[in-house]
């Protein structure tokens, strides 16, 4: 059987803090481990939930509705619009908040490195999402193509941020690419969520965006691509038919892109462990490395490994992973989730 080539933690681990997650993730997986994520902890928990609460705060920029809706750690859930007169290109949105947390935690990440809880070589890992999921899950109407240059400005310049303050052979950068594939899938149920703003062919304009936020990050900074159909109760918002649109739209990504892609991730869903799921990666084009979100809480190292012998017949090497990040896992699962991890990675 092919050996799995390492693991990858895709971002989210349900942890308190950043150093619980780097201690914890470092001792279970060690060499099996190229990046360290600090796991998203605090306001990142819920991914891009907290994004509304910052950028509400620009002048020309409203909460919709008057009450706010209250979410888990104090976040107001209303989505947001552009005020009636403003002006979207004069908006001067905050700093967004992921550079502070990038650097607040690669300094506990380079303390537990100097004490040798984190081994030496591995990467400090920055996941980030793409501005079209804020814009799309928070934005609607003609907002969207208003605000969309605006706030892509806002995350590209938290991306400056970090490259300036952390070493280039230290950080490795993650954009989280999910709701693009619900786009590319038109996910029932999702409605304006999941749709297009702007002229021609929408998966062309995914191509595009995509591949840019791919040539931002400096030649000598790793990048990787997280594609993703959701996380809310363990649950996708669509369960893909096979991995078809997975590998094309990665493929035009890598095609479109300037500078190499360091790694590709690409989900698995639970239930599938069948050749048709996994036929369509025989037409991946080549990346330097390639992860399968084929790890899953609920079947652990038997389940991972039924998936491996399938998905072997047409990847001949791969990394492992989960579907998605696992900061929404049952609270106290977590450490077998990351065990998991390291038995698979250790065992073929």
């Amino acid at each position: 059987m092919t050996q799995p080539q390492g693991a990858l933690l895709v971002g989210s681990v349900n942890f308190d803090d950043a150093e619980t997650t780097m201690r914890t993730a470092a001792a279970l997986l060690g060499d099996h481990l190229r990046r360290l994520p600090d796991g998203e902890v605090g306001k990142r928990f819920h991914w891009i939930m907290f994004q509304p609460d910052v950028i509400g705060q620009a002048a020309g920029i409203e909460r919709v509705g008057d009450e706010p809706i209250p979410f888990p750690a104090g976040i107001d859930a209303r989505g947001l619009r552009i005020a009636e007169g403003a002006d979207a290109a004069a908006i001067e949105l905050p700093p967004l908040g992921y550079a502070a947390a990038a650097l607040e935690s690669y300094e506990t990440f380079v303390r537990l490195r100097e004490e040798g809880a984190v081994p030496a070589g591995i990467r400090f890992q920055v996941s980030l999402p793409t501005p079209l999921a804020v814009i799309s899950s928070f934005f609607g109407g003609d907002d969207r193509a208003a605000i969309e240059p605006v706030y892509t400005a806002a995350m590209l310049r938290e991306l400056d941020e970090i490259v300036a303050a952390i070493p280039h052979d230290d950080l490795a950068v993650q954009w989280d690419v999910a709701s693009e594939m619900g786009i590319i899938e038109r996910a029932a149920g999702y409605g304006a969520v999941m749709e297009a703003w702007w002229p021609g062919d929408p998966f062309e304009g995914l191509v595009s965006r995509l591949a840019a936020l791919v040539d931002a990050v400096p030649a000598d900074v790793e990048v990787g691509v997280h594609l993703c159909y959701g996380d809310a109760g363990e649950k996708h918002f669509i369960e893909p038919t096979d991995a078809a649109n997975l590998v094309r739209y990665a493929n035009a990504v890598i095609a479109a892109s300037d500078r190499r892609i360091t790694w590709l991730h690409l989900p698995v869903p639970l239930e599938r462990d069948d050749d048709a799921y996994f036929a369509p990666l025989s037409a991946l084009t080549p990346v330097d490395e390639l992860y399968l979100g084929l790890v899953h809480r609920e079947d652990g190292v038997e389940g991972a490994a039924r998936r491996i012998a399938v998905a072997a017949r047409f990847a001949p090497v791969f990394g492992v992973a989960t579907e998605c990040g696992i900061g929404r896992a049952p609270a106290g699962s977590t450490d077998g989730i990351l065990r998991t991890h390291a038995d698979v990675a250790a065992a073929w």
